[in-house]
């Protein structure tokens, strides 16, 4: 048997062996991109669970300048051709802590009641070592307390007095009896005033007390109100009173020019066709920063999809700020879609948090995240200036920014790994870009959709408290009564107080078919009695720096 290998047979040998080669690195390569991948979402996890969720790093304070040139070489910031290392600015000195303005007392608000009481001495001491009498002289103020109150319950009884005439019945004639008229009930047949359903409708959205937390507590204190009668007095108070308000509010909203809007998740227990562990939605729609009047709307859905948004938002014409989700792509074509930085630098956080220390200066993440960064930066600098202003210096300094940004994000699209967290930064803000840069357009424009984000923020905490709805009918009254009190907070307004207003005034009348009462009881058009304490309702209605 002849064993001889040809020459030909040991080149198709180390063909073989190279091509098996090249198969095992590119799988080597694959389960590395892989692990890598899998490392970066472990690490997301576990900050995401146990970190903090202020997006801001100590890179935050690094000098870095950007270049608008794009063919440098990979791992330095570069500006007009130099090359600059990124340092790291030396430690700032701790600031001074700021003087005192007086004591707290002194800041108090001046509308609060004042009780005096006044320090004397006892008659046993009204005399000297002398013998000789004591007389005053002066008295001086030593200092101011805050004293607190819990509130109180107080049960009201309604005496009717009737009235006859006298002279019938000396006539022996049939008596006429009138009898005095009673005040409304804001629910007939309960015990329910305006005040209690304000109180715990305020304690529920404005504090983040759950029900069947106030339940207990009025429990304790010997008030023996079932917790369902608290849930019924609640849904009919927003069915009857606040929904009407409502939808007049969502008549005005969608005349604006300038909205944002954003969801989140809600659980509700008992929806048709679902199960208890599904998830609802709840969509916000707000006015931007610069309108007149603010309004913010919570609407309640079963789901995300694209039907939602573009039914509430029917007769909308304008610009809409959103977080970039499909979910807004079905909109007409006369709603402009415009984008949030701020879920950008979100995205290029993440990024730069899953580097270890020593890869952070001057890697990608960090590179982006500075762009975006520089784009802040603008918009910190012209915040108290109108809008007209804002519109030209937004086109002078922050376009050629977002020019340079743009051509940095298409040069490293094609060599990062698309599932990597740097790639989905990259990916993120070339998909929205047409969307981000619509804030050039106009002045009254946000380049984020903080606004709506800040908003949300009560609803969600107070999602944590209370987890779940029961029925349809307690989400969309959960969904209301937040868009009460948050557009009077918006608004200067106390919440108790205006919806306490809104309660007294409408009790026992049908405000659906009565438009002007329904103007009335806007929050716009509250009386003084309904504004804070602490600040005048006219002032600044948006809580923004004025234009």
């Amino acid at each position: 048997m002849d064993n001889t290998v040809t020459i030909n047979d040991l080149e198709l040998i180390i063909e073989q062996l190279q091509a098996e080669n090249a198969a095992l690195k590119a799988e080597l390569s694959e389960v590395k991109a892989n692990n890598s991948w899998l490392m970066e979402l472990i690490s997301s996890s576990r900050r995401k669970r146990f970190g903090v969720s202020s997006e801001k790093t100590v890179y935050d304070g690094l000098t870095v300048q950007l270049s608008y040139e794009m063919d440098e070489p990979e791992g330095l910031v570069v500006i007009h051709g130099e090359n600059v290392e990124p340092e790291i600015q030396a430690e700032k000195p701790a600031r001074a802590r700021p003087k005192k303005q007086g004591e707290m007392s002194t800041r108090l608000p001046p509308g609060m009641p004042v009780e005096i009481v006044e320090c004397m001495l006892p008659d046993d001491a009204m005399k000297n070592e002398n013998g000789e009498t004591l007389h005053p002289i002066g008295k001086e103020l030593v200092r101011r307390e805050l004293d607190i109150i819990p509130p109180k319950a107080t049960i009201i009884e309604i005496w009717r007095t009737s009235y006859a005439s006298r002279e019938n019945e000396l006539n022996g004639e049939t008596v006429s009896i009138v009898k005095a008229p009673l005040p409304e009930q804001v629910i007939k047949g309960s015990m329910c005033t305006p005040a209690t359903a304000a109180y715990i409708i305020y304690q529920k959205c404005v504090m983040g007390a759950p029900i069947y937390r106030q339940w207990q507590d009025w429990k304790r204190q010997g008030i023996p109100i079932e917790k369902q009668t608290m849930i019924n007095w609640v849904i009919r108070c927003s069915e009857d009173y606040f929904e009407p308000i409502y939808d007049e509010l969502h008549r005005k909203i969608v005349k604006e020019k300038f909205l944002n809007s954003d969801g989140t998740t809600l659980q509700v227990l008992r929806e048709p066709g679902k199960t208890p562990q599904s998830e609802s939605c709840i969509w916000q729609y707000r006015t931007g920063s610069g309108a007149e009047h603010p309004i913010i709307l919570f609407e309640y859905q079963p789901d995300k999809k694209q039907e939602r948004p573009k039914a509430f938002l029917e007769g909308f014409a304008g610009y809409l700020t959103t977080d970039g989700s499909s979910s807004y792509n079905g909109l007409p074509p006369g709603i402009i879609l415009t984008g949030c930085f701020s879920h950008v630098n979100h995205h290029f956080t993440d990024a730069l948090r899953c580097l270890n220390e020593s890869d952070r200066p001057g890697s990608l993440a960090f590179i982006g995240k500075n762009f975006v960064k520089e784009i802040f930066d603008i918009e910190r600098s012209i915040k108290d200036m109108t809008f007209e202003e804002r519109f030209k210096i937004r086109n002078e300094k922050a376009a050629p920014v977002l020019d340079a940004f743009h051509k940095w994000l298409k040069s490293k699209e094609p060599y990062i790994a698309a599932k990597s967290k740097i790639g989905k930064a990259i990916n993120y803000a070339l998909n929205q870009w047409e969307r981000l840069i619509q804030y050039l357009n106009d002045g009254h424009i946000e380049c984020s959709n903080n606004i709506a984000e800040v908003s949300f923020k009560t609803l969600v905490v107070n999602r944590k408290n209370f987890l779940f709805a029961t029925s349809v009918a307690g989400a969309r009254a959960t969904a209301v009564l937040h868009s009460i009190t948050e557009t009077a907070k918006a608004s200067n307004l106390d919440p108790f107080k205006y919806m306490a207003f809104v309660l007294r005034t409408a009790a026992g009348k049908k405000i659906r078919t009565d438009p002007v009462l329904i103007e009335t009881l806007l929050p716009e058009n509250a009386p003084q009695s309904c504004w804070r304490l602490s600040s005048q309702k006219n002032s600044d209605k948006t809580g923004n720096l004025p234009r």
